[in-house]
């Protein structure tokens, strides 16, 4: 499985951006797949994830700002992210699961396919 992510770029505060997540390998329909950030000396953090059902999950950093989804024909995950703030600079990186344990949603570890980040940075 090999996860391919993109869409990252310069943005100002208040404005858009969509990151996409492609998978090559496996299907995402029958897994969990989401996104992680690590920010500039910060700790690598959840920010949102997706499983099968159509369940969502989102940091509360992000919730009501930042949006998943995805397209099974194309087999890929979007990462809707809007409002943006400076704190929102950041690695972003997609990750997928398919023997995730649900409790563990949010936690790094719990995933074993990782794609290689997209940098967005938040700056006027």
């Amino acid at each position: 499985v090999q996860l391919q992510a993109f869409g990252g770029g310069l943005v100002q505060p208040g404005d858009s951006l969509r990151l996409s997540c492609a998978a090559s390998g496996r299907s995402f329909s029958s897994g969990a797949v989401g996104w992680f950030r690590q920010g500039p000396g910060k700790e690598r953090e959840f920010v949102a994830a997706t499983r099968r059902g159509g369940f969502e999950y989102f940091a509360e950093s992000v919730k009501g700002r930042f949006t998943i989804s995805r397209d099974s024909a194309k087999n890929t995950v979007f990462l809707q992210m809007n409002s943006l703030k400076p704190e929102d600079t950041a690695v972003y990186y997609c990750v997928a699961d398919w023997q995730l344990i649900l409790s563990n949603i949010r936690t790094a570890r719990e995933y074993d396919y990782w794609g290689q980040g997209t940098l967005v940075t938040v700056s006027s």
